[in-house]
């Protein structure tokens, strides 16, 4: 089946409903969000839950992509299903749909993670407005990276999330480095390219701040990401941050469009998609319609 196509048919007529959920999980014990045979991923597990509750298979599309140990706050999916089967889902219990749906998902959800159980979460269920797609629809995805600089930062207890790094980084060359790279620009430097794909993106928002803890937090936003975006700029950064680079470094590799032996990878565990934002209902489809355009 095509990504870019719905997993059921919509026929217009009211036969088939549009579903958007709200969900979080946990990106430690997966092998990223989608499919691969024989390994546990996010897109895995939610759609085996969703094909016990429909007794049907189900594909959902992701608003965005996260790679393995990737987490996600506000990760937003859709699927289609038929009217009778959303209608169905209190099976009399005089619960909404809706309500029927997150209680019933959330449950096969536990059931099935085993020791996991919690893992993923799934904290809204609703009918989608009319043109709303979870990837095409999107105005932009909001990723933090929660960074510990320097030995006595280090909290085991908040390590999961959190990268330590042996030196000190300054926030100021950070900010530095990280501001040309705002707007349209080719991010081939600090992307793995996808066959047929473009790797020009908006970056919106690219800055770092250090928290009354001590521990600094990067803040990335643009439209879309291509594969390895986030992690790359982030790791590139870090260089600068520890002045082992010039500020103008993370510049000069975007305009080269090139990856090379210096593309370094930050790692994944810190890495979480906080947000995707959408237009009002009115704005839904057009703005699908038009990031399809863009990406294909």
């Amino acid at each position: 089946m095509n990504e870019h196509e719905p997993a059921v048919p919509l026929t217009g007529d009211g036969g088939f409903l549009r579903i958007r959920l709200d969900l979080s999980y946990d990106g430690a014990p997966f092998s990223g969000w989608a499919l691969q045979p024989g390994r546990r991923t996010v897109q895995g597990v939610l759609e085996e839950a969703l094909a016990l509750l429909l007794r049907r298979p189900v594909r959902v599309t992701v608003a965005g992509r996260t790679d393995a140990g990737v987490h996600a706050r506000g990760q937003v999916v859709h699927f289609d299903v038929a009217a009778a089967e959303w209608a169905g889902l209190p099976r009399g219990a005089g619960l909404d749909p809706a309500a029927a749906m997150l209680r019933r998902l959330r449950g096969a959800l536990r059931r099935g993670m085993g020791d996991l159980a919690g893992a993923v979460e799934v904290h809204r269920a609703a009918l989608a407005p009319e043109g709303f797609d979870a990837r095409f629809s999107a105005l932009w995805r909001r990723y933090s990276y929660r960074i510990a600089d320097g030995t006595p930062r280090w909290d085991p207890v908040t390590r999961h999330a959190t990268l330590w790094h042996k030196t000190a980084l300054d926030t100021d060359l950070l900010n530095e480095s990280a501001a040309p790279l705002l707007g349209l620009q080719d991010f081939r430097s600090y992307c793995k390219p996808r066959e047929g794909a473009t790797t020009i993106r908006e970056l919106q928002r690219f800055d770092f701040t250090r928290g009354a803890d001590g521990v600094i937090v990067a803040t990335i936003q643009a439209d879309a990401f291509c594969h390895n975006q986030v992690r790359a700029l982030i790791g590139s950064a870090l260089f600068v941050g520890a002045g082992e680079q010039p500020p103008g470094w993370l510049y000069e590799r975007l305009l080269a469009r090139q990856r090379d032996a210096r593309s370094v990878l930050a790692p994944p565990h810190p890495l979480i998609l906080e947000e995707v934002a959408y237009p009002s209902a009115e704005g839904l489809l057009a703005r699908a319609e038009l990031t399809r355009a863009r990406r294909e």
